[in-house]
């Protein structure tokens, strides 16, 4: 959104229709931008947990995916799926954004690495009870949606048994932080606890832009009664090679809070 476009901006409750559903449009009118800010960063086919810069190829979160059958949800512009791709993996790439689908159609092209590209909301799959061994997202749909518990139920009915669901989303002490990479951003200014999402409005007062907060223990209930385990969770270190401001992530803030958690968990049964 411009500033001409911008209505009010804050910490607020809306109604969950208006809330879960403005991902789709402001990911549209604003996917031009975000690859062109991050795309170098993210690369066209490699696979990026964070902003600290975790790369898959190091932390290898999904273990071995050899022969498994992977699906990435809030895929974006599809580069960690393209990255999987390249190695030989059979693997789907959805997100609610028509607008990354088609950056990401770009990129298939522009790589030679043709990525199955589908349009989707995350708490919706279009996919079949227990047809992937392996769901993973890198910062995608959880963060957007009031209800991620029900991306967490669709994850866990279209993994097989012992299948794989493995996230990661802003920390959730963040929250607590001014939205600043710089010195001003390592004071507290809000409730850890305060669980009003963060709103944008347009000029109208419809709902441009909706992310969610969640503690860390909202995040775990919400993944063990979708039925998972939970088997790690990573923090990664802000790392001393890594100069990118991304937001409120930057090497100053980095190197006191955490930025990031990703989840690693595995379907019961």
């Amino acid at each position: 959104m411009t500033d001409e476009t911008i209505g009010a901006v804050g910490y607020r409750f809306v109604p969950d229709d208006q809330g879960g559903a403005a991902g789709r449009a402001w990911w549209d009118a604003n996917a031009e931008e975000y690859l062109s800010d991050h795309g170098d960063f993210l690369g066209a086919a490699d696979f990026c947990w964070c902003p600290e810069g975790l790369r898959e190829s190091d932390a290898q979160l999904l273990g071995d995916v050899t022969g498994r059958r992977v699906l990435e949800v809030g895929a974006g512009a599809a580069q960690c799926s393209r990255w999987l791709a390249a190695r030989g993996v059979e693997v789907v790439a959805t997100d609610v954004s028509g607008g990354m689908l088609a950056a990401g159609a770009r990129l298939n092209a522009a790589t030679g690495i043709d990525v199955s590209l589908v349009e989707a909301d995350a708490r919706d799959l279009p996919f079949a009870d227990a047809s992937f061994d392996v769901v993973f997202t890198s910062f995608g749909a959880i963060p957007f949606v009031p209800d991620a518990d029900a991306v967490h139920r669709e994850a866990a009915r279209v993994l097989r048994p012992g299948g794989a669901w493995v996230f990661s989303v802003t920390h959730p002490l963040r929250w607590a932080f001014p939205d600043d990479p710089s010195e001003h951003g390592l004071t507290a200014h809000r409730s850890y606890f305060d669980r009003r999402p963060y709103v944008e409005t347009d000029r109208s007062g419809r709902v441009a832009y909706a992310e969610y907060h969640r503690t860390l223990g909202d995040h775990v209930r919400e993944v063990v009664t979708a039925g998972f385990v939970i088997e790690d969770l990573v923090e990664p270190e802000w790392p001393a090679d890594n100069d990118e401001v991304w937001g409120g992530w930057g090497p100053v803030r980095g190197a006191y809070l955490p930025g990031t958690a990703i989840f690693r968990t595995r379907r019961a049964g």
